[in-house]
């Protein structure tokens, strides 16, 4: 495929990052502190994200969300995720009601 999806392209430039110098790469800084700092990094931005949606304006949830896709990537490439592992997983619940999908999780 040539022409991938943006959040591919970013995991791609994520993951090109790791072993990079975190003096000149903020994404391989990520990469040097950890798994923790990662995902707290992945946590502050959900919550800076939904802070956005109840007191601020559209254009601040876009901008929040787009640190929080960013974050996200870094996490996934932390821990061996590819975008592709995700998206099967929402190709598989698509048309799948959200009620019965969670009742058929084996990991509730």
């Amino acid at each position: 495929m040539t022409d991938k999806h943006i959040l591919d392209q970013l995991y791609n430039v994520v993951s090109a990052r790791k072993g990079a110098d975190p003096e000149t790469s903020y994404t391989a800084g990520l990469f040097a502190k950890g798994t923790a700092k990662i995902a707290q990094k992945v946590g502050e931005e959900g919550v800076e994200t939904v802070i956005a949606a109840l007191a601020e304006t559209p254009e601040k949830v876009a901008s929040e969300s787009a640190d929080l896709l960013y974050h996200l990537t870094v996490l996934w490439a932390d821990q061996g995720v590819k975008p592709e592992d995700v998206w099967n997983i929402l190709a598989e619940r698509q048309g799948i009601s959200g009620i019965a999908e969670k009742a058929s999780r084996t990991d509730k």
